[in-house]
């Protein structure tokens, strides 16, 4: 969707944005189910990039230590417990710039995603970049879905992180979509851009061909030491705003409200379940921030009358559209 149509869509009045976002919702998402995701950080903190929002960069003082690989075992009491408590996808993060194949870390990870993927549940990863052939490994281990947000607008990137390029991030997209694996791909708000930013990075997401299968809505949760530890909470109806824009723009994809949700009273969420939101991370820990504890997120999902979706490992990615190009390698 071009950037004018989202910017039209997003400046309407709220409940008329709301009334358009709910329609599409329910034609594209009839039965009103919410996906409850799983995500644990296998390697936590010492990454090299520079992401100004990350408490994981070995550049910044945030306090967080920088941790070997979990081992397989670890990993897999973390996710049957996942399962047990109703995680239909376990996603695994790894503070690292990317993955290469032939190396050690790289067949561990693969040793842990065949493991993890007989649980019954999808398997999702976020490594950083990568190439065709470790896509097409990740792929073949059992990987449902690959997550790699773009963050922000390509103009407003540079000022987030300099160790890498947007191009960097539209190819490793790339490399995953033609290894047939899912992408999950969002992005953050309050990261100090202007609503054109948010606009014109889901623009780059939403004329992806195919389209994501998920994207992640992440509000800043401001890290210590972190270069943006002093940002300002993201307004609720800023975000119901982006979460109803997304769900027009990007319809069969489900829409993650991701980090940020601490911060969020129940009345702000469940105005984003109602714009459009059908997937959250579900746990005590999201990565390196707190997350909702299970029962709260349980009490509201029943109080709004919302049932949760069912696991579908063997889910196939989305096809592209032959009628348009397909997602941009780069620039």
């Amino acid at each position: 969707m071009l950037f004018a149509e989202l910017k039209r869509l997003h400046s309407l009045p709220f409940f008329e944005l709301l009334k358009q976002a709910r329609a599409v919702h329910e034609a594209n998402w009839p039965e009103n189910d919410v996906q409850l995701c799983t995500l644990l950080s296998i390697k936590t903190g010492g990454c090299s990039e520079d992401c100004s929002y990350c408490a994981q960069s070995a550049r910044y003082n945030s306090g967080v230590e920088a941790e070997r690989l979990m081992s397989k075992e670890a990993i897999m009491e973390r996710a049957k417990a996942a399962r047990d408590t109703g995680s239909t996808r376990f996603c695994m993060g790894a503070a690292w710039r990317g993955v290469r194949g032939g190396t050690q870390r790289f067949e561990q990870v693969l040793d842990i995603v065949r493991d993890v993927s007989t649980l019954g549940m999808e398997v999702c990863v976020t490594l950083g970049e990568l190439g065709a052939d470790e896509a097409k490994a990740l792929k073949e281990a059992g990987v449902t879905a690959y997550n790699h947000n773009l963050d922000t607008s390509p103009e407003h990137y540079p000022n987030i992180v300099t160790t890498h390029t947007y191009d960097d991030r539209l190819r490793t997209i790339r490399h995953a979509q033609d290894a047939g694996m899912s992408v999950c791909c969002g992005g953050i708000l309050g990261l100090g851009e202007t609503t054109d930013d948010r606009l014109k990075m889901l623009e780059v997401i939403s004329e992806f061909n195919p389209q994501p299968e998920s994207v992640p809505i992440n509000s800043l949760m401001p890290m210590p030491g972190t270069p943006l530890e002093g940002k300002e909470a993201v307004d609720g109806f800023d975000v119901a705003r982006m979460i109803a824009v997304t769900r027009i723009a990007v319809p069969k994809a489900k829409v993650r409200l991701s980090a940020g949700r601490t911060r969020m009273s129940d009345e702000t969420q469940a105005l984003c379940y109602f714009a459009g939101a059908n997937s959250i991370f579900y746990g005590d820990k999201l990565l390196t921030a707190a997350n909702p504890a299970i029962e709260k997120d349980r009490t509201l999902l029943a109080k709004l009358g919302l049932g949760t979706l069912a696991p579908n490992p063997g889910m196939a990615a989305p096809a592209c559209e032959e009628e348009r190009p397909l997602s941009p390698c780069c620039g």
